[in-house]
C-alpha cells in the first residue's frame, strides 16, 4: 500500500465536490451514474487496454454514452465512473496538484465520456482552457 493513502470515503467526498465544477445543465444529466472508488482497475479491464502495470489506469467510465441512447436503448449495465484510488495516489504524491485537482481531473475526464466526448476531444478542450 502507498504511503498515505486516503481512504476511499476521503475519494468519495472529492468526487462529490468535484461534481460542483461542473455547470448545472451538465450536472443535471448525470442521473443515474454510479461513482465507484476501487483500489485498482481489475486483471481483464487492465489486459483489454493493454496496460502493463495496474498503475497506469487512474479511471474509467463504463456504460452507453448519452449521445449513443435513443429510446429503443437496453444498456445492459448500469452507467459508472471508475476511481482507481492507489493509481491515483501514486500520480498526486509524484505531482505538484492537490488531490483534489487530480481526483477532479480524472473525473471531469471521464464524465466527459459520459457524454460522448473522446480522449482527443477533451484534450482540446483542455489546452483551449489553458
Amino acid at each position: 500500500m502507498l504511503e498515505n493513502t486516503p481512504s476511499p470515503e476521503v475519494f468519495h467526498q472529492l468526487a462529490e465536490e468535484a461534481l460542483t465544477y461542473l455547470p448545472r445543465r451538465f450536472r443535471q444529466q448525470l442521473n443515474g451514474l454510479a461513482i465507484i472508488v476501487e483500489d485498482f482497475a481489475d486483471p481483464s479491464t487492465l489486459e483489454h487496454f493493454g496496460m502493463q502495470s495496474p498503475f497506469q489506469l487512474l479511471g474509467l467510465y463504463r456504460g452507453l454514452p448519452l449521445p449513443s441512447r435513443n429510446h429503443l436503448s437496453t444498456p445492459s449495465d448500469q452507467n459508472r465512473v471508475f476511481l482507481y484510488r492507489l493509481p491515483i495516489t501514486r500520480y498526486w504524491q509524484n505531482s505538484h496538484h492537490t488531490l483534489a485537482e487530480v481526483v477532479r481531473h480524472v473525473l471531469i475526464h471521464e464524465i466527459g465520456h459520459h457524454f460522448g466526448l473522446s480522449d482527443a476531444d477533451m484534450e482540446k478542450i483542455e489546452d483551449s482552457v489553458e
